[in-house]
């Protein structure tokens, strides 16, 4: 049993692209974790799409022996999508390493992670990194981090991670500053999940920390939650492989191999207790995060849709914020939709399915979820079009307001104003940081951030501008259901919830995409947008032209006359009966437009 007066448990806290996985690299190399032949750049960022990208999309513990301490380190993400990440490895820790780029300084996600971890009360060791570099102000983000902490200038760390200069002091730091864990080695069982992946042999791996008690091979342990009981095959560490030990006790950070296969009996925030503890109670899990922006996925091929609902599931284990429910659509087929924090968790996750599952698929547009209050006064959330009341139903209809925090030199002000304003947003007030940067607060609703905000942001500051944005409140907003008929008959996968002001220019656009994708046929084909069974958008698609009168080589004209009446009261009736019919490759470029 590991004497918890020598273990820490920290985690680094940090902006994208500020080197948290640089650091962690030069932690590992130092406390000789991983074998020098072993090394390789972002060692921790173990997904293909991380180290594509060079952010950190999962948190990835890892033990490491220095000086006789145990020191977990759990490195997280920076992205605002990943923030739940970040919020479960602070409930497993006891201190954090807030890490500032020397060249950029402090930014919008830095305050937003910095805010979390105070919150659960942790203890702060601040870290200037990219000291090395030409650009380095080091002494005006070490003014900023002193006005931001209350902070001594000697408490604060300045250091190379690419080089190594200095790293060494963040160890000692961290055992001198950081509590131990405070914990109970003899009492029964309680460990937190705040993690967890499948594997083939072993089932359901839970990543926990041990807050109490002690677990072992052949232990009979209960989930509390989900009150599924099983025996526990293995335990370990992370190293960051999984390390198979023992036991593993309070106070420590490791992993439990379930056995089971079932992917909803492991949940994470739950806690682990021994069968045999009659008094089981539970530790304070993680809040339930709501998704706030959805979309559909499909297979391109229908015979895949048992691959991707098993894909889903598995990638659910160690994604604890999606929410996914299975949906039909008349011109995809089969498949779910999935609820997410953002724009970039909706696409990692897509990435993640096609890659790690080797699945085509059919992503549709994102939207928000909208509250719908009505007569009776009853509410509730809508995901898509189709779950929208008639407007006779409806009190009123409320979106998802978000606060955003937007930290910017100077000198962009009137460019990055003149942005939100075009976007609905709400001025609060304006903070500086320092005579040269601030900070914008501001209100906005959520759908206009969906729709290129962070890349209009990054074009009209010439990248330099940091956006972090949090749930405020849902707000009254005028929204409508648009409709598209095709053929008179409607198409619903092509339905949309609409601004009221913006309604036709959405209505237009996709009439006049319907018409220049969809193919001709006999009969003439009239594509309309609805809203409340008014046409406020229309176009038509002119029949194919076939000389039916080719055959004749003479005779009276009657008989011309009477073959292109017969065809006219066919058309007529085509186009009545007629199905027009959308092909997939139709879908898929309304879609991407």
């Amino acid at each position: 049993m590991q004497d918890i007066s020598h273990i820490r448990n920290f985690c680094i806290i940090a902006h994208i692209d500020h080197g948290k996985s640089t650091l962690a690299d030069r932690f590992l190399e130092l406390t000789k974790t991983i074998p020098k032949r072993e090394m390789r750049d972002q060692v921790l960022d173990q997904m293909d799409i991380e180290r594509e990208r060079g952010i950190t999309i999962k948190l990835q513990p890892v033990t490491m022996n220095y000086k006789g301490y145990e020191l977990n380190l759990i490195d997280t993400p920076g992205h605002v999508d990943f923030s739940y990440e970040v919020s479960r490895s602070l409930a497993a820790c006891e201190g954090a390493l807030l890490l500032v780029d020397a060249t950029q300084g402090i930014e919008a996600q830095t305050l937003a992670n910095l805010y979390l971890a105070l919150e659960q009360n942790l203890a702060i060791i601040p870290i200037i990194n990219k000291i090395d570099l030409k650009n380095a102000d080091i002494e005006r983000v070490t003014e900023d981090l002193i006005n931001l902490l209350g902070c001594q200038k000697e408490q604060i760390i300045l250091v190379s991670a690419k080089t190594g200069q200095n790293v060494e002091q963040i160890l000692d730091r961290i055992i001198n500053d950081i509590p131990q864990p405070k914990a109970s080695p003899n009492a029964l069982l309680k460990a937190l999940i705040f993690d967890s992946k499948f594997d083939e042999y072993r089932g359901i791996i839970a990543f926990v920390r041990i807050f109490e008690g002690t677990v072992k091979v052949g232990d009979k342990i209960a989930f509390f939650s989900t009150k599924k009981e099983t025996e526990v095959l293995e335990v370990g560490n992370f190293k960051p492989k999984l390390v198979a030990k023992d036991e593993i006790s309070a106070g420590e950070i490791g992993y439990i191999a379930t056995g089971l296969k079932e992917a909803n009996f492991v949940r994470v925030g739950d806690t682990i207790n021994l069968s045999s503890d009659l008094n089981r109670r539970a530790l304070p899990g993680y809040k339930t995060l709501k998704p706030m922006v959805f979309a559909g996925i499909f297979c391109q091929e229908g015979d895949d849709f048992p691959e991707l609902r098993e894909g889903i599931e598995k990638l659910k284990l160690n994604d604890a914020s999606l929410a996914y429910e299975p949906e039909n659509s008349q011109g995809l087929g089969f498949g779910f939709r999935g609820g997410f924090l953002g724009l970039l968790h909706l696409e990692v996750f897509i990435e993640r399915l096609k890659r790690e599952y080797n699945l085509d698929l059919v992503v549709t547009s994102p939207s928000v979820a909208f509250k719908i209050i009505d007569k009776k006064n009853n509410e509730r959330i809508i995901r898509s079009p189709q779950e929208l009341p008639e407007k006779n139903e409806i009190l009123k209809v409320e979106e998802p307001w978000m606060k955003v925090d937007i930290i910017t030199p100077s000198e962009y002000l009137g460019n990055i104003m003149g942005l939100v304003n075009e976007n609905r947003g709400k001025y609060l007030n304006t903070e500086y940081l320092d005579k040269k940067r601030v900070i914008l607060h501001y209100e906005i609703p959520l759908s206009f951030i969906l729709v290129n905000f962070y890349d209009k942001l990054k074009s009209v500051s010439s990248g330099h501008a940091s956006l972090n944005y949090e749930f405020l409140e849902y707000r009254q907003t005028a929204v409508d259901k648009l409709e598209i008929h095709v053929a008179r008959k409607p198409v619903d996968s092509l339905s949309q919830i609409v601004y009221q002001d913006q309604a036709y220019h959405e209505a237009r656009r996709i009439v006049d995409s319907l018409k220049g994708l969809l193919p001709k046929k006999q009969f003439e084909v009239r594509i309309q947008g609805l809203i409340g069974g008014k046409i406020i958008a229309s176009a038509s698609i002119p029949p194919l032209r076939k000389d039916v009168t080719a055959k004749l080589y003479g005779g009276d004209f009657t008989r011309k006359r009477k073959l292109l009446e017969k065809q006219k009261k066919g058309k007529k009736k085509m186009k009545k009966f007629g199905e027009a019919g959308i092909p997939p490759e139709v879908y898929l470029a309304i879609l991407r437009r």
